[in-house]
């Protein structure tokens, strides 16, 4: 009622206006001297008749309206009063445009609750899916309520990043070929319970379909397809169909450009699966009729910047890995371990876990070094104890030695493999073999196989997590600072215990 009050309220005041600026612009006839000094008689009007306007007012009337940039060259005139006078918004919606007026009370619909459980599990799992396979970074996000999503097309995993990448509030659901998705009952399954599809005809009658989706829109849902209607072979965008921006301009929604990078090389079309990084870039809502060129546009400048954006990352990080990925880092490592076993009271274990997850491809090897330094330092920890040398161990207590002494008068040198659940260190062990008299060979031996599988483990544990965790690198220094304060905690509650 109120748009239709200010139409007519407009119309009036532009018939006004008219009038009077085809009077004022009406040739002189001769009956006076000045221009636009008669009435509609033509009889000159009184002096005391006459409007004397401030000159710094400007003369709306009379200059030509500008064409409003919304309605396509339409001319648009000013109310008679300010549009806060008469209660409407400041804007009013454009006649031609799709976008709906927002609800009376301000909120935008909202999906059900079945819906957006299940698209919280979907996204679940598929986030975990291609963290193992690689990780998947995302930059951007939907706007609120309903919209379609344009997106390139490549690989079969397009569909696991986008449900892994876009908001499960949106409940999205992804438009498959029903000529593939669709012709076996494995094949549908699947498509509509791990990636909320739906058919899509390609041979004919598709625009039913993606119109049959448009409650779904208009609900809040988020609707994916694929406008290329098929997966391209060399990276670039090919032509969009217009079926997709059909479907928004229809339901009232705003278009989302969405580029890809990186499921190409994850899954190949026709090829195998490889471990590959993803990277998907969501961009901003086009809102209006938009054409195919348009958004194809969009969704190739979003594509080319997904695949040249470099992964975030931690200069810590950085720095640490290629440290320990230099000639140095295997010295290193197993410099670390052998003073340990001399009298350095960290373990080799801490190193591992700050180098292993900074660059997991070099696990194994500083595992490796870290072991046979552990080794070393253990032997020769024996060979000077039993001549008699006593080393600084700061951080052991007596009680811990006593412990270890009853042990090897036990067990002889199979009781070190109780050093990784009692929380003594390795050095009392070494000290207290050598102080036994305990044979180097079998000590050697029995510290190999107690001490590499611990090595081993916790080295390939810590690059595991390394690769795992490859999407939030430049959380490294937020991981080094508890992990150094849960070492400081846990060393202090053994010290303590065995005080």
């Amino acid at each position: 009622m109120t748009y239709e009050l200010e139409g007519r309220m407009t119309r009036r005041m532009t018939g006004r206006i008219a009038g009077r600026a085809a009077e004022r612009t009406r040739p002189d006839d001769g009956r006076t001297g000045r221009r636009g000094r008669t009435g509609r008689t033509g009889r000159p009007r009184p002096a005391h008749r006459i409007r004397r306007r401030d000159p710094r007012v400007r003369r709306r009337a009379l200059l030509p309206h500008r064409p409003d940039r919304h309605t396509r060259g339409a001319l648009r005139t000013r109310p008679l009063l300010p549009r806060r006078h008469l209660g409407l918004p400041r804007h009013p919606p454009h006649p031609f445009s799709p976008t709906p007026l927002p609800p009376p009370d301000g909120r935008l619909p909202r999906v059900g609750r079945p819906a957006t459980t299940a698209a919280w599990l979907r996204r679940a799992l598929w986030t975990l899916a291609l963290t193992l396979t690689g990780g998947i970074t995302r930059h951007g996000q939907l706007p609120r309520g309903g919209c379609v999503v344009v997106a390139n097309h490549s690989s079969h995993a397009d569909t696991a990043a986008l449900l892994a990448a876009l908001d499960a509030r949106h409940a999205p659901l992804i438009g498959a070929a029903a000529d593939y998705w669709f012709t076996t009952p494995w094949r549908r399954r699947i498509c509509r319970h791990l990636a909320a599809g739906f058919p899509v005809r390609r041979t004919g009658g598709g625009l039913d379909d993606l119109l049959g989706t448009a409650d779904a829109l208009r609900a809040g849902r988020a609707v994916v397809l694929f406008p290329e209607g098929t997966r391209g072979h060399d990276g670039a965008v090919g032509e969009f169909r217009r079926g997709a921006l059909l479907l928004a301009e229809r339901a009232g929604v705003p278009v989302v450009p969405v580029g890809l990078a990186g499921t190409d090389r994850l899954l190949p079309k026709h090829g195998r699966l490889r471990r590959t990084r993803l990277r998907v870039h969501i961009g901003a809502p086009l809102y209006g009729p938009v054409a195919p060129a348009r958004a194809r546009d969009a969704v190739q400048f979003l594509t080319d910047r997904a695949a040249t954006s470099p992964t975030p990352d931690s200069r810590l990080r950085r720095r640490t890995a290629a440290l320990v990925t230099s000639r140095w880092g295997l010295p290193l490592a197993c410099a670390w371990a052998f003073a340990e076993a001399l009298s350095w009271p960290l373990m080799p274990e801490l190193f591992l876990a700050v180098a292993c997850v900074a660059a997991p491809r070099a696990g194994l090897r500083l595992s490796l070094a870290a072991l046979a330094g552990s080794l070393a330092g253990g032997l020769l920890a024996l060979q000077l104890a039993a001549f008699g040398a006593h080393l600084p161990a700061p951080l052991t207590t007596d009680r811990m030695r006593a412990e270890v002494s009853r042990q090897l008068a036990d067990e002889g040198a199979a009781a070190v493999r109780h050093q990784p659940w009692d929380g003594i260190p390795f050095k009392v062990y070494a000290a207290e073999a050598g102080r036994a008299q305990l044979p180097a060979t079998g000590w050697l031996l029995a510290s190999a196989e107690a001490r590499g599988s611990r090595t081993l483990a916790v080295g390939l544990a810590f690059a595991g997590l390394g690769a795992l965790a490859r999407p939030w690198r430049r959380r490294y220094p937020v991981y080094l600072a508890l992990l150094g304060s849960g070492f400081a905690v846990g060393l202090g509650v053994i010290v303590a215990g065995w005080s």
